[in-house]
């Protein structure tokens, strides 16, 4: 999965898309490197940002989309937003899949009336759905108590998220799980859950794993700066492969793609002595 930003204040500036020349050329760019799907956010959810009004998010995603859905008909495209408006105007435009970073609204309190609503129209349409594990909000998310399990809340955690779809229509084969690396879990508790990422896969659906130049990297790379944390983002992704992931969420692509094949042809190796 290729992270095709429409944002102007994402961590990762060099993934930012400045215009639709621009947007046009890096999806070009990622899927001739090999990706299978585009994922086009234009909210960040990074810790600290500000959150988008959906007439904004609406101006800034319909428009490129539709652009990508003509130039490529047959490409898979996932629209990565919180807001029932969003993701029906994203599907009626071309989307295939929805990327919810709110877990359906698994936080509770208004965020939970949200959800059903995106619940609602996930289920009416029958596209896919990435739904993701996060603590607080952006305003807090960085600055929340440690978890004494971080393995096992959010395995528990997904499975309150997959049971609360089930109940609202939308069928367990349209379903992906995300963990929500650095969504409100600390350093440490990132690197525990990436080493447990396995324990996961007993819930029963794929899951995708979004490590791409996160700062929980760059801070056990000496405080790099997103620009130098492709080596480390390609070692997380391959330990992420080994533990089985089934879909990466990168800025890049190319590296990513030999990195993964390797731990897939290892992970294959492997499998018959299990």
């Amino acid at each position: 999965m290729a992270v095709l930003n429409l944002t102007p204040d994402s961590f990762y500036p060099a993934s930012r898309s400045t215009g639709p020349d621009a947007l046009l050329a890096a999806a070009e760019a990622a899927l001739a490197a090999g990706a299978d799907i585009l994922d086009l956010g234009a909210e960040s959810t990074r810790p600290g940002a500000q959150p988008l009004a959906v007439e904004e998010e609406l101006r800034r995603l319909i428009p490129p989309l539709e652009a990508l859905r003509r130039r490529w008909p047959q490409s898979w495209i996932s629209a990565d937003t919180r807001h029932s408006q969003v993701a029906r105007a994203a599907l009626d435009a071309g989307a295939d899949i929805i990327n919810d970073v709110s877990g359906l609204g698994a936080g509770g309190g208004a965020g939970a009336a949200a959800g059903d609503a995106l619940a609602a129209v996930i289920a009416a349409t029958g596209c896919g759905a990435v739904l993701m594990h996060s603590r607080g909000d952006f305003a807090t998310m960085d600055r929340l108590p440690p978890l004494a399990d971080v393995v096992g809340t959010v395995h528990q955690d997904l499975l309150a998220i997959t049971a609360h779809a089930a109940a609202a229509g939308i069928p367990a084969a349209n379903i992906v799980v995300d963990p929500g690396f650095g969504f409100g879990k600390n350093g440490k508790e990132n690197w525990t859950l990436l080493a447990g990422l396995s324990r996961l896969r007993t819930l029963g659906f794929p899951v995708l794993a979004g490590l791409s130049r996160k700062s929980f990297i760059g801070r056990t790379l000496a405080d790099a700066p997103p620009e130098q944390r492709l080596f480390g983002t390609i070692a997380a992704v391959t330990a992420a492969a080994l533990h089985g992931a089934d879909i990466v969420r990168v800025h890049d692509v190319a590296a990513t793609r030999d990195a993964v094949r390797v731990a897939d042809a290892v992970r294959t190796a492997r499998e018959p002595e299990q």
